[in-house]
């Protein structure tokens, strides 16, 4: 590769790739040799960038983005009569996403130490989206039913229940991060089930006392994140060293941002996940304060929309559908924003609808299906 012609960028990489594996962390600032070659990479034709282009990786979000689309069609369509989704698959779907958390522990192969993913010929998934989306619908049926008022002990009980089986499967892979996306569901649903406000005092009593509990239960690497979280600069070159590039990323936007492909941290590659966990870092090292404040009003517009779809819903049934979707699509933005600006330990959690991933595309997209269906048949008797 050193030797080709025309690879002024592998040549950059390369040499970037050296000095970082002799020093992990980079200096306050790019050095200026490698800002000159950025220059002068930028400038040249674009069928040699083509070159360097992912095109497998590209069209694989074609691919994803295209089911997702066809998901959200099905999911819309359908008689006035079926509703926002057939009652009697639920419990089928539910039990397969289940059985697929199940499989995972056993057949599943191990990435960034959670043995989360399932696959077979070249074609793998996270069972974990599955389920997430499954337990969405479960809750949505059970609270949707006519005798189900108020929150009393028993349906308090259903609803830990169901949450509660994915969660524990989750937790065994272990992934984290995806077992706390759970949480924001579960607040939304016994919020709006009208949980009285005993039990809420009573359950924030128990969270309480057994966050000194759960800290025993926590593996080492999990243990190193909370850490790094509440001291990033106890081991820059090592747990440390994620957030604070993407620390360095968000920083370096400043109010415009650097411009399309011009982000240090990102196309130097000092940033690591940045395609995945921290994609907003990179959004806001190129696109700047004004970029990542545009995106989260697109974000705020989207959750703004699924509270007004559940609001107008004309059953039980719409209304925790929609809220199950909302809760758990905010939740997981939060999370993700969190981590990338330092406020939240790291957790692995992928930002909806922008990082790459198409198991977690692909259950949101559904999702978002399911709220528009909501929304179409809100005036139906």
């Amino acid at each position: 590769m050193p030797g080709s012609p025309g690879r002024c960028s592998c040549r950059t990489a390369d040499t970037g790739g050296r000095r970082r594996r002799r020093s992990r962390v980079p200096s306050s600032s790019v050095s200026s040799r490698n800002l000159i070659r950025v220059r002068e990479c930028s400038s040249l034709p674009a069928w040699r960038s083509l070159n360097n282009f992912d095109w497998i990786l590209f069209l694989a979000i074609l691919a994803t983005c295209s089911v997702g689309l066809a998901v959200i069609y099905s999911a819309t369509t359908g008689t006035p009569s079926a509703g926002a989704f057939h009652r009697q698959m639920t419990y089928a779907f539910y039990g397969i996403g289940l059985l697929f958390l199940a499989l995972t522990l056993v057949f599943g192969r191990v990435v960034n130490a959670s043995k989360s993913w399932l696959g077979a010929g070249g074609v793998q998934f996270q069972p974990s989206e599955i389920a997430k989306a499954a337990t969405i619908l479960m809750l949505a049926a059970y609270m949707g039913r006519e005798r189900v008022r108020g929150l009393g002990v028993v349906h308090f009980a259903a609803i830990c229940l169901i949450i509660g089986l994915p969660v524990l499967l989750i937790m065994r892979q272990p992934d984290l991060g995806t077992a706390v996306t759970f949480a924001p569901l579960f607040a939304g649903v016994v919020f709006i089930g009208g949980i009285r406000v005993r039990t809420l005092l009573i359950l924030g009593l128990i969270a309480t006392l057994a966050l000194p509990m759960a800290w025993g239960h926590l593996k080492p690497y999990q243990k190193e994140r909370v850490k790094t979280f509440l001291e990033p600069t106890r081991d820059p070159k090592g747990s440390g060293y994620q957030l604070i590039q993407s620390l360095i990323a968000v920083g370096s936007g400043g109010l415009l941002g650097k411009g399309f492909l011009a982000g240090t941290q990102g196309q130097l590659q000092f940033l690591p996940e940045q395609h995945t966990d921290f994609v907003f870092a990179v959004l806001a090292e190129e696109r700047g304060f004004i970029g990542a404040m545009l995106a989260l009003g697109l974000y705020f517009v989207i959750i703004y929309r699924c509270i007004a779809t559940a609001r107008a819903a004309r059953d039980r049934l719409g209304v925790f559908l929609a809220i199950g979707v909302v809760c758990v699509f905010a939740g997981q933005a939060l999370l993700n924003i969190g981590v990338v600006v330092g406020l939240l330990p790291t957790t692995g959690v992928p930002l909806p609808l922008m990082s790459y991933g198409g198991s977690s595309l692909a259950s949101t997209l559904l999702g978002m299906g399911l709220v528009l269906n909501v929304w179409m048949r809100r005036l139906v008797n």
